[in-house]
């Protein structure tokens, strides 16, 4: 369901940016920080799925509260005239590379197990024919 939601998400954002008008440089420090802030929390709703750990409600507040807080970095920094936002970006950036490292190992371990288990099966199967 949840990879469902993924593909129909990304769908909807190519052809919605495809046709969508091209933002100014004024506000793209704040789209770039809210789109990074969104993509932490897709990763991390990945890892929570793989470690069996995730709820919608904890998503969503993430979702919006990450982006939210990181837009609100980006302005406070540029009204004191200070990169703040850079912080958000490395947090975020560390974070995202955190739970890709998890999504990772998860697949790694699962793809290593369905080797091991086709080794043991064909082993097996070997043994048969020889005892018959």
């Amino acid at each position: 369901m949840v990879l469902f939601a993924i593909i129909l998400g990304c769908l909807l954002g190519a052809i919605i940016g495809i046709n969508a008008p091209m933002i100014s440089y004024t506000y793209s420090s704040y789209l770039a920080i809210a789109i990074i802030a969104a993509l932490d929390s897709v990763f991390g709703g990945i890892a929570s799925v793989i470690n069996k750990k995730f709820d919608m409600k904890i998503f969503i507040s993430g979702f919006f509260g990450n982006a939210i807080l990181a837009i609100l970095l980006t302005v406070l920094g540029q009204k004191l005239n200070v990169d703040i936002y850079l912080a958000a970006i490395v947090v975020f950036v560390w974070r995202m590379f955190m739970n890709l490292g998890t999504i990772r190992r998860y697949y790694v371990e699962k793809w290593t197990d369905q080797l091991v288990k086709k080794k043991e099966n064909k082993e097996e199967s070997s043994q048969k024919q020889k005892e018959n």
